[in-house]
C-alpha cells in the first residue's frame, strides 16, 4: 500500500488558510492537510521533534504550499533550510503569496522551489489554483518514496 500523500500548507493570515482548506476540499482534494502557522513552526515539523522529525519512520509531505510573508522564519529562509538537507531536499514546495516583487520569485527559483504562483484575489480563481496544485502535485507528478 502507498504511502497517503499528505500537504503541508505554510500560512500565516487565518482568511487565506481557510480559503486555501475550503478550495482543495471543494476540488475533492481530501488528502490530509496539516497546517504551520509560521515559518519555525514548519521547521519543527521536519527538523524540531514534530511530525516530519526524520527519525526513519515518517512520511515527507507530498507537497509544502509555502506562503513567504511569514512571522518567526520567512517563507525563503525556510526554503532554504529545506533545500540544505540531504532528508528534505526533494520535497516539492510551491510557494503560494501575495508578493508582486519579481525580486520573490527570482530569489524562490533560486532556493529550489518547484513552482511559484501569486494568490488570485477572486474565489473562482482561487479554487482552480487549488485544483491545479492538488491535481498536478497529487496525482499527476511521480515522486520518489518520501521517508526521513
Amino acid at each position: 500500500m502507498k504511502d497517503p500523500k499528505i500537504i503541508l500548507l505554510v500560512e500565516d493570515n487565518p482568511d487565506d488558510e481557510a480559503l486555501t482548506l475550503r478550495a482543495l476540499r471543494k476540488n475533492n482534494i481530501l488528502n490530509d492537510i496539516i497546517v504551520a502557522r509560521d515559518g519555525a513552526e514548519a521547521l519543527d515539523l521536519f527538523f524540531g521533534g514534530g511530525i516530519f522529525n526524520g527519525n526513519g519512520q515518517n512520511v515527507l509531505p507530498a507537497v509544502v504550499i509555502l506562503d513567504l510573508k511569514l512571522p518567526k522564519v520567512d517563507g525563503l529562509d525556510v526554503l532554504k533550510r529545506l533545500r540544505s538537507d540531504a532528508r528534505t531536499k526533494i520535497v516539492p514546495v510551491v510557494v503560494l503569496t501575495s508578493s508582486n516583487e519579481e525580486q520573490d520569485i527570482l530569489n524562490s527559483y533560486g532556493l529550489g522551489a518547484n513552482s511559484f504562483i501569486r494568490k488570485p484575489v477572486d474565489f473562482i480563481k482561487f479554487v482552480e489554483v487549488a485544483s491545479n496544485i492538488g491535481l498536478y502535485w497529487l496525482v499527476m507528478n511521480e515522486s520518489p518514496v518520501r521517508t526521513l
